[in-house]
């Protein structure tokens, strides 16, 4: 359902959001490889983010990636929105274009309430609330 963009996307963003703050920023290099993302790929995605103010990112000799407090109310949605466009997570199991409520695939009726509740739980969950979760010991990410 989720693409490994959103994937790693959303682990930078939740490392971010533990190790950074307006007066501590990161460099991509410095925790691409903790969150075992390549370089590239994870600066692309975070570029993006940014762009859209969804992190935030200072240039510089003392610039990088950082999470503020406002960066922190935004919902996990947004960010996988952002990466994967909204139709992804929305899209037939089964690869079919036509799939939808009028026209249901053989699995539709199986995978249709629990994507429901799903998007409405990445809707509701904000970058904050998974942090201090991590925080919490409630839940991990090996880094």
């Amino acid at each position: 359902m989720l693409s490994n963009s959103s994937k790693y996307a959303l682990k930078a963003v939740l490392y971010l959001a533990l190790h950074t703050d307006e007066n501590n920023k990161m460099m991509v290099k410095d925790f691409s490889e903790r969150i075992n993302v390549p370089k590239a790929y994870i600066a692309k995605l975070l570029q993006e983010l940014a762009k859209r103010k969804i992190i935030s990112s200072a240039k510089g000799p003392y610039g990088g990636f950082y999470i503020t407090e406002s960066n922190k109310k935004h919902t996990i949605m947004e960010i996988i929105e952002i990466i994967d466009g909204k139709k992804r997570i929305e899209s037939c199991m089964l690869g079919l274009e036509d799939c939808n409520e009028k026209k249901p695939c053989p699995i539709h009726s199986l995978i249709s309430p629990s994507r429901s509740k799903m998007i409405a739980l990445l809707k509701s969950k904000t970058i904050d609330d998974l942090a201090k979760d991590l925080e919490l010991n409630k839940v991990f990410l090996p880094v």
